[in-house]
């Protein structure tokens, strides 16, 4: 949500899709998520930027295998560093921005197809709740949003939020 905060006219934004997508019932529904190409694109561009796992789970190397030059001997564990893909330079004209709109249109998914973007794994190892959590968060985003007027307060201005990450777990 601080992200969005942080970004007035991507928050207006957000809220006008919702509010075309949700007239009658005034909440959101499992049935109206596909209706919102917006809220996709935020959800995305936030596992982009803040992986909730930033180092996917540990594997090892099932056989001798080389990758670009490298040797990497079977058994050897290894780690996805997803917090470094989604601020790689290569792969993302503006990394560190809090840009939804480059997943407009996108063909790029959550669900471990494209390795740009795998907060869920992929593969024989994916996150097996990944269903029901691409469900939850769109659903809890999209209430969050819709439901509260989301504002700064104690004169701190948007630009001074402090964004700064640190290795722990909230629960």
């Amino acid at each position: 949500m601080t992200e969005l905060i942080r970004n007035p006219k991507k928050m207006t934004k957000a809220i006008n899709e919702l509010q075309t997508v949700i007239t009658k019932k005034r909440h959101i529904e499992e049935s109206n998520i596909s209706k919102l190409p917006y809220l996709h694109a935020i959800i995305k561009e936030i596992f982009k930027l803040h992986p909730v796992v930033p180092l996917l789970l540990p594997h090892k190397v099932e056989g001798d295998i080389e990758i670009n030059s490298y040797l990497v001997p079977k058994n050897t564990p290894t780690l996805v560093n997803m917090w470094a893909i989604g601020r790689d330079y290569n792969l993302w004209s503006t990394p560190y921005s809090f840009e939804p709109k480059r997943f407009l249109g996108s063909k790029i998914d959550i669900r471990g197809q494209e390795f740009e973007l795998i907060p869920f794994g992929s593969g024989i190892r994916i996150c097996v709740g990944l269903p029901l959590a691409y469900q939850m968060v769109h659903l809890v985003v999209a209430t969050l949003i819709e439901k509260f007027n989301w504002e700064v307060e104690g004169g701190i201005k948007l630009e001074e939020m402090n964004m700064d990450e640190k290795f722990e777990l909230s629960l």
